[in-house]
């Protein structure tokens, strides 16, 4: 068998850049543009998985990513990928962005999330404060191939349906009826005017109209019950789970290694005065790239404690930080989220981004996928961490009314209309900023497109089970350290 390396297979040279020319075309033309492109790099096409001989060992690419991490928590984000299939899959954007650097593409460009799986959609509150549902990360989002977020996600339907045991015909149904509603949708966005694509949006109270008649009575009470679960999690809520009065003020709590206040990380040496100061420091610098208004009502809260925070799957290990502030008095609380951003795993197959802070491209690209973004969201850059290294951030509310769906608990029927919500919703995230017209008639209004990202669904479900066991193997040889049940 062929020796794996670590070293991805680089594409030839294509840096996708977001093609803002295409005003200047007809809509015959774009539309030709997406004939042509169909032509070059048929629908069909799109069904094969056949990685080469000399696959990267999707282990060694996993390690040599965590190289960067906070070294304590790396067997943590491997114990969390043990767990299953689906869980692996969920940490493994990278190993698979070089599988997909190998298939074919059409050449169109979108503003990629870059690790578009169905975990990483969700409900939150807008800005006006209704509940919607839209992709909820963007820490790998760079320019790219459109082609590669709806194989993320097709595949991720697939190996969600298996864990949930599901029949083959039942993981078919949901996977084509999901990539058939980005099909759809983005042809029904080609017909839109520009402003109707940039406002349109999944409102939660017309998610529910939508899909009310294929819901049971049961199940309806408990999607109403979860979206008012939804706006009771704010940082209200996180304040009365994650702190204590200690000497008349509100500290975080410490549960090491998955919340630890800073306190328990500074060293003898350090006066917790200067850190606080430093601190407040960057929360100042961080506020310049608010707009105004978010700038002055940000001015209205003073810093109180902060700790680090482990979240997810894939982000494990790389430095996140929460932030607690209070505005008027105790009851006027905000949670801030400072998560460290990283190169894009998709950079290097199509591309640096062109912003040099990582924080600021997680929040460029963001705005420009989401309906409604955080009003916190900025970003920040520090030049000598805790380990003296320099380091990119981007800053979030920790908490505005999140809300993300059991996987593991749906049924054929909940997993099918939760696809289709994330179909139209990655349509929509794409038409903002690729060439909608373009790609509509590249999709065509047959299935052809649908069927053959079902067939890659499934073969690539075949081979994440496999990288999962290859983990799983690791561990048990004493290769790896995975730290289970945290």
């Amino acid at each position: 068998m062929p020796q794996q390396t670590a070293e991805a297979p680089r594409r030839p040279a294509i840096r996708y850049q977001l093609d803002t020319g295409v005003s200047g075309l007809t809509t015959a033309e774009r539309v030709a543009r997406g004939k042509v492109a169909r032509a070059e790099v048929p629908r069909e096409s799109h069904a094969v998985f056949d990685p080469p001989s000399d696959r990267p060992d999707p282990i060694a690419l996993l390690e040599d990513q965590a190289k960067t991490r906070v070294p304590d928590l790396v067997p943590v984000r491997w114990g969390r990928m043990l767990v299953s299939p689906f869980t692996f899959y969920r940490g493994a954007a990278l190993p698979m962005a070089s599988d997909l650097a190998s298939t074919p593409v059409s050449g169109l460009a979108v503003q990629a999330c870059g690790d578009a799986h169905l975990s990483n959609f969700g409900v939150f509150g807008s800005a006006e404060r209704r509940l919607v549902f839209d992709v909820n990360d963007f820490d790998e989002t760079l320019p790219g191939p459109w082609e590669w977020d709806v194989k993320r996600l097709a595949a991720s339907l697939e190996v969600a349906a298996r864990g949930n045991g599901f029949t083959g015909k039942q993981r078919r149904d949901v996977v084509m009826a999901a990539v058939a509603r980005y099909r759809q949708a983005m042809r029904a966005f080609a017909g839109m005017t520009n402003l109707d694509v940039w406002y349109a949006h999944m409102d939660m109270d017309d998610l529910r109209a939508q899909f009310s008649s294929q819901l049971q009575a049961r199940q309806r009470k408990l999607v109403d019950k979860g979206l008012a679960k939804a706006r009771t999690r704010d940082s209200m809520q996180e304040v009365a789970k994650l702190t204590r009065m200690v000497d008349g003020r509100l500290r975080i709590i410490s549960e090491p290694p998955l919340l630890v206040p800073i306190d328990e990380l500074m060293t003898a040496d350090v006066d917790r005065a200067d850190i606080e100061k430093a601190l407040t420091d960057l929360i100042s610098k961080y506020r310049r790239t608010l707009e105004t208004d978010r700038r002055y009502l940000l001015e209205q809260y003073e810093y109180v404690d902060m700790a680090r925070k482990v979240v997810g799957v894939g982000s494990v290990g790389t430095r996140c930080w929460i932030v607690l502030m209070l505005g008027r008095d105790d009851a006027d609380p905000l949670f801030l989220q400072v998560k460290e951003a990283e190169a894009s795993v998709l950079s290097r197959f199509v591309g640096a981004s062109k912003y040099a802070n990582q924080g600021q491209r997680v929040v460029a690209g963001q705005r420009l996928m989401q309906a409604s973004s955080d009003i916190f969201l900025g970003w920040q850059h520090v030049e000598a961490g805790a380990d003296d290294q320099p380091r990119d951030f981007y800053v979030r509310q920790l908490r505005d009314w999140k809300f993300s769906v059991e996987i593991d608990a749906l049924l054929p029927p909940g997993l099918r209309m939760y696809g289709e919500a994330c179909g139209w919703t990655l349509a929509r995230a794409h038409a903002r900023s690729g060439d909608r017209i373009a790609i509509a008639a590249y999709l065509g209004g047959s299935d052809v497109f649908d069927r053959a990202i079902t067939q890659f669904a499934a073969a690539y479900a075949g081979q994440n089970e496999r990288d999962h066991e290859a983990l799983v193997d690791a561990v048990a040889s004493g290769r790896i350290t995975a730290e289970r049940g945290l």
